[in-house]
């Protein structure tokens, strides 16, 4: 139980406070840099912003799902799928620091969080386990097609970045979907989108 407890607990100190790496290419590293106007860079700054910050809301939900699953291969789905947001967070910070920027400094309070969400999910059982990363996926494509419509459009190198990421995003959705995730009731999901607006609007500007 001890060396669990340190794991878990190494997991939030590197997913916090450690630069994340990608095995990945990052989809971006190709395209040249454009010419951005300063409230151009501002946005796309709070954009990636954003992003950055629903990757490490990801990283403890998907840690406190598979710490809660009853399932072995459900837990080693949600390891994997998280093993894949770090490669978003990676792909992320690396765009804000080319920009000038900043990631948010609420990340630790979205991280704790998303943590005893992921928990409690996991608690209701698998299916609800399963239902609630599903709209969570299904919500973040969402959050990502907006952002991609709100990009300059000649930001290609961020462009590239979120329609990986969306196209991630789907294929974990569809996994949750196939392993058999329950429909969540119409009053989480809204409850869900008024938390992900709070978070959206806080992570812009902070």
């Amino acid at each position: 139980m001890l060396d669990k407890a340190i794991i878990e607990v190494d997991k939030v100190l590197k997913h916090l406070f450690h630069k994340p790496l990608s095995n990945r290419a990052h989809p971006d590293e190709s395209i040249p840099e454009c010419e951005l106007t300063e409230p151009e860079r501002k946005h796309v700054i709070g954009l990636m912003r954003i992003n950055h910050c629903g990757e490490i809301c990801a990283q403890g939900l998907y840690q406190g799902q598979a710490l809660t699953a009853r399932d072995k291969s459900h837990k080693e789905s949600f390891d994997h799928a998280a093993y894949e947001e770090v490669e978003h967070l990676a792909w992320t910070e690396q765009r804000i620091l080319e920009l000038g920027g900043r990631t948010s400094i609420l990340n630790p309070l979205f991280y704790a969080g998303s943590l005893a969400i992921g928990v409690s999910a996991g608690i209701l059982g698998d299916k609800w386990n399963l239902g609630f990363l599903e709209e969570t996926e299904k919500q973040v494509e969402g959050h990502l097609t907006d952002h991609l419509e709100k990009l300059p459009p000649h930001d290609n190198k961020s462009r590239a970045i979120l329609e990986q990421m969306r196209e991630d995003e789907i294929k974990h959705a569809h996994m949750a979907h196939d392993y058999g995730a329950a429909e969540l009731p119409d009053a989480i999901k809204k409850i869900m989108k008024l938390t992900s607006k709070v978070m959206t609007r806080a992570a812009y500007k902070i």
